[in-house]
């Protein structure tokens, strides 16, 4: 097993207030290594803006040594493009293979860029049904803050999918896309390296960023697939949103989170409390991630509304 770079010096404050680290390019920021042959160019936790490029999440590849596996497409045809870019600046392999996290914006809406490259894209089924169904309000919204930025994105799905699993045999690594169940968004998958005990989980773990909570969050069978991906003993997290970390931090800010949104939510429907109580459940012990102001009275909406029937 790698011996690994101590996550020490990617674990900088989360940069909601940073409008952008890297301004000579749309990337938000410059990749760093995270471990040998696994880099990612981390996003900013702040909502996606014109400010920061639509790059508000992790944008990830790996090295293999016959070649290289990009994970997420990026936000927009120019965000892959200079993703692709700083790539061509630490190898010489070409991109094999793209894949996709999940079929939300940031994680497809570059594909067109790859495809050009006529590079494979891969998804999990769910995803790209969402995608599909989703794609021209995505792009419209993204449009609509990114402006010239968006130059150059079309819609373009997966040319791939799977349902389960997908493992990639390529160069120095074993690579393991799973699908752990019902989470964050539809189609939500994980890539797992289990030689060097690395996971980029994609939305299954938050630890900067308050996590969103949407229509389709699913929280108990989040908390159900939590396990399994728990169980994979990761020593390396890569997140969805923030800087790379263990998974200590990333159970405490999104298991702990949704069983302590939960419990609030649910005693008070056993008190008979309404939707608009909901929304002023207590969740200060979170108020210090970045988004919170945006997403909590939102998140516990959305709990409420779940929980009642469930």
């Amino acid at each position: 097993m790698f011996s690994g770079l101590g996550l020490g010096s990617l674990s900088a404050a989360a940069s909601e207030q940073i409008p952008d680290q890297y301004p000579q390019s749309v990337l938000y920021a410059k990749p760093v290594e995270v471990i040998p042959y696994v880099w990612s160019a981390i996003g900013a936790t702040a909502p996606p803006g014109y400010e920061n490029s639509g790059h508000n999440n992790n944008l990830s590849f790996i090295v293999t040594g016959d070649g290289v596996i990009v994970v997420n497409g990026g936000a927009s045809y120019q965000l892959a493009k200079a993703l692709h870019e700083e790539i061509k600046q630490i190898t010489d392999e070409p991109v094999k293979l793209v894949v996709n996290e999940n079929g939300q914006g940031h994680a497809m809406l570059g594909n067109a860029y790859w495809a050009e490259q006529q590079v494979p894209i891969l998804a999990h089924v769910e995803a790209a049904e969402e995608f599909e169904d989703r794609g021209p309000q995505i792009l419209s919204r993204m449009q609509t803050y990114n402006k010239e930025k968006s130059a150059g994105t079309v819609l373009q799905g997966p040319t791939e999918t799977f349902e389960d699993e997908k493992v990639i045999e390529m160069g120095r690594f074993t690579v393991e896309v799973k699908n752990l169940g019902p989470a964050h968004s539809p189609g939500d998958i994980v890539v797992w390296l289990p030689d060097v005990s690395l996971v980029i989980s994609g939305d299954m773990a938050f630890h900067e960023r308050m996590l969103p909570i949407f229509d389709d969050t699913d929280t108990a069978g989040w908390l159900e697939s939590w396990e399994t991906f728990e169980a994979l003993q990761a020593t390396y997290v890569i997140p969805g949103h923030g800087h790379p970390t263990n998974m200590d931090q990333v159970r405490r800010y999104t298991k702990d989170y949704l069983v302590y949104l939960r419990g609030l939510v649910g005693k008070l429907i056993e008190e008979g409390g309404t939707l608009e109580q909901a929304y002023y459940v207590d969740q200060t012990p979170y108020a210090h991630l970045d988004t919170y102001e945006q997403l909590a009275k939102r998140n516990a909406g959305r709990v409420f509304e779940q929980m009642e029937f469930e």
